[in-house]
C-alpha cells in the first residue's frame, strides 16, 4: 500500500509539474486589433489655405508604417523632384513630408495615401486617407469619376493612374510623352473605378495608363494607355468610361545580329505585317537571294541570303509603312544551320486541328506526292497541304476520326530549304481524342449592334482556345472542346480584317470593343452547353448543362 501510495504521489506531482509549465507558456489572448490607425492632427492643418510651409507633419493615434509608398501614394497635381516621406521601413506615430518642388501659385494639391497607412502590429490598413492644402485663398472641391476596364482582357490590371491635362495655350496632342498632367489619381490594387478630388473648373483631357515606370508619361513600349474621346468640362456630373489598351505602333528594327552563317536575325518592336516590310543589302553581286521569315514565339524576323560573302559587314535600308533606316550586321565565320524539322502537335491531335512542319530553314519548293498520312487501318489519308512563307511552316489539313492513329511520312525529296537541300525521311504518329472524352458549346448570340463579329472561347489567361468569324449567323457552335472553365467573349470587327485591332492615342482611334459573358462557362466530357449570350446586357449562366 505504501508503494501505490508512493507512486500515486509521484504521478501527481508529474502532472501538476506539467499543468504548471502549460499555464506558464499560455498567453493571456485578448480580442485581434482590426482597428486601423486614426487621424489625430497635421501641422499644418489639414485643408489649409495660402500654404507656404516646407514641410507636413501628420500625427496618428498609435505606432504606424507606410506599406508600398511608391505605388499607394498619389500626389496630385505631381510634384517634381518627389517630396520626401518617412517613415520607410520603420514604425513613427507621424508621417513627414518634407517639400522639395517649388509649388505653383493659387493651386490646390492632394496628397492621397491610399492604403499605405497601416497600424505596426496588425498592418490594419486607413485606407485612402487624404491631406489636403491650397497655395491660394480657397480650396478646389469639383470632383470627376469613372470606371477603367481593359481592352481585350476580362479584368483590368491593378493600379492604374487616371490624369487629366490642362486644355490651355499650351496643350498639345504629345502632352502624354512630354508633360505632367494638372491632376492625378490611381484605381489601387483590384479596384476599376477611379475619382479625381479637389479640381478646380476648366477643360481636360481625360488619360488611363499603365505607368510602369511610375513616371506619368506615357512609353508605349511598356504602358497601356486610355483616353476620352472628348474633352470634358467640369464640373460635370457624368461618369466616364476609360478603356486600356496596349499600343502597337509602326515596327522599328533594332541592330542585326549574325545567327549562323548566312542567317541573321533582326529584333524589332512594334507590329510587322508581312507586305509592309522590306530589309535590303546593299553593294551585293547580282546573283544575291535572300528570304525573311517571322519568329513563331519572339519578335524576331530571320534573314537569310546566299552566296555567302566574304565581308566582315552587311548594310541594309530596312522599311516599313512609317520607318525608313539604314543599319549595319557585323559579320564572322560560324557554322550553317542543319537543316531539321519539328511537328506540332508531337502526339495528341484534337478533332479540328491541322498539323504543323516547322523547319529551321525557309522552304523553297514543297512536293506534296511525296508526303503521307495513313490511317491505323494504313488507309491513305486525304489531305491539303499549304506552305506558309511568312511564319515559314507546312500545315496539313484532313479529316480525322475520333480514337484514331495518324502516321504522317514525308519521304527525301519532299521539302527542299533555301540553300537547295533535302530533308531525310520524316516521321511522325498522332492519335485523336474520342468524343466523349470533348464537349460541345452553343452560343446563341443575343443584342448583336453590328456584323461582323468575331467569338472566342479563351482561358483566363487571354489564350484563345477556339474562334469562329460570323457575318450574320447567331448561332454558333463550339464542338470537341476540351472539358474545362473558360471565358466567352465577342469582337466587333469593325474593319472587317477578321483580328482585334488595339487603339492609337496619337490617331484617336480607339480599340475595337470587346464584350465578355460576365461568368466562366464550363464545358464537361461529353455533354452539350447551350448559353444565350446577349451583349446587350449582362447575360444569366445556366444552372448546368444539357444531356445531349
Amino acid at each position: 500500500m505504501k508503494k501505490i501510495g508512493l507512486n500515486l504521489l509521484i504521478i501527481l506531482s508529474m502532472i501538476s509539474a506539467i499543468w504548471g509549465c502549460a499555464k506558464r507558456g499560455t498567453p493571456d489572448g485578448g480580442p485581434l486589433d482590426e482597428e486601423p490607425p486614426q487621424y489625430v492632427r497635421a501641422r499644418p492643418d489639414n485643408f489649409t489655405t495660402n500654404f507656404d510651409a516646407r514641410e507636413i507633419r501628420i500625427f496618428f493615434n498609435e505606432y504606424i508604417k507606410l506599406s508600398d509608398p511608391q505605388r499607394q501614394i498619389i500626389i496630385s497635381p505631381p510634384m517634381d523632384p518627389r517630396p520626401e516621406i518617412t517613415p520607410l521601413g520603420t514604425a513613427s506615430r507621424s508621417v513627414r513630408i518634407r517639400i522639395n518642388d517649388t509649388l505653383q501659385p493659387r493651386t490646390t494639391y492632394t496628397i492621397n495615401f491610399g492604403r499605405s497607412i497601416t497600424d505596426n502590429n496588425e498592418g490594419n490598413p486607413l485606407s485612402f486617407f487624404t491631406y489636403a492644402f491650397s497655395t491660394g485663398p480657397y480650396i478646389d472641391s469639383l470632383a470627376l469619376r469613372g470606371r477603367v476596364r481593359d481592352a481585350i482582357r476580362k479584368e483590368a490590371d491593378p493600379f492604374i493612374t487616371v490624369m487629366l491635362y490642362e486644355v490651355d495655350s499650351t496643350y498639345h496632342d504629345s502632352v502624354v510623352y512630354s508633360s505632367m498632367p494638372r491632376y492625378i489619381t490611381n484605381t489601387l490594387d483590384s479596384a476599376t473605378t477611379f475619382q479625381l478630388n479637389n479640381l478646380k473648373e476648366g477643360t481636360y483631357q481625360l488619360v488611363g495608363m499603365r505607368d510602369v515606370n511610375n513616371n506619368y508619361t506615357f512609353d508605349p513600349n511598356s504602358d497601356k494607355i486610355a483616353f476620352a474621346d472628348e474633352f470634358i468640362n467640369i464640373p460635370t456630373d457624368e461618369e466616364f468610361d476609360l478603356t486600356l489598351f496596349k499600343e502597337l505602333l509602326d515596327g522599328t528594327f533594332e541592330r542585326p545580329q549574325q545567327k549562323a552563317q548566312q542567317h541573321l536575325i533582326f529584333g524589332y518592336r512594334g507590329l510587322m505585317i508581312a507586305d509592309s516590310v522590306s530589309i535590303n543589302a546593299l553593294n551585293v553581286p547580282e546573283d544575291f537571294e535572300s528570304r525573311i521569315t517571322k519568329d513563331v514565339t519572339t519578335d524576331t524576323l530571320h534573314y537569310w541570303y546566299k552566296p555567302n560573302l566574304e565581308r566582315d559587314t552587311l548594310k541594309f535600308v530596312v522599311k516599313t509603312p512609317r520607318v525608313t533606316d539604314t543599319i549595319i550586321a557585323r559579320l564572322r565565320t560560324m557554322k550553317r544551320d542543319t537543316l531539321q524539322f519539328s511537328f506540332e502537335p508531337t502526339s495528341g491531335l484534337e478533332l479540328q486541328q491541322d498539323l504543323r512542319i516547322r523547319p529551321t530553314v525557309p522552304l523553297v519548293s514543297v512536293n506534296d506526292s511525296l508526303v503521307r498520312i495513313l490511317d491505323q487501318d494504313t488507309v491513305q489519308v486525304a489531305f491539303t497541304g499549304s506552305y506558309d512563307r511568312w511564319r515559314n511552316e507546312y500545315v496539313l489539313s484532313f479529316s480525322k476520326s475520333e480514337r484514331s492513329t495518324y502516321r504522317v511520312t514525308a519521304f527525301p525529296g519532299a521539302f527542299t530549304d533555301f540553300f537547295g537541300r533535302e530533308n531525310d525521311t520524316l516521321r511522325s504518329q498522332l492519335r485523336t481524342p474520342a468524343l466523349a472524352d470533348r464537349g460541345n458549346l452553343i452560343v446563341n448570340l443575343q443584342g448583336v449592334l453590328e456584323f461582323p463579329v468575331i467569338i472566342q472561347i479563351t482561358t483566363d489567361k487571354g489564350e484563345v482556345v477556339a474562334e469562329r468569324y460570323s457575318t450574320e449567323r447567331t448561332a454558333i457552335n463550339f464542338n470537341n472542346i476540351k472539358p474545362g472553365k473558360y471565358l466567352l467573349r465577342l469582337i466587333y470587327d469593325q474593319n472587317q480584317n477578321e483580328i482585334w485591332d488595339t487603339g492609337s492615342f496619337m490617331r484617336r482611334r480607339q480599340p475595337e470593343q470587346v464584350v465578355y459573358f460576365p461568368e466562366p462557362i464550363e464545358v464537361r466530357p461529353n455533354w452539350d452547353v447551350t448559353q444565350t449570350f446577349d451583349v446587350s446586357q449582362p447575360a444569366v449562366v445556366p444552372e448546368g448543362p444539357n444531356v445531349p
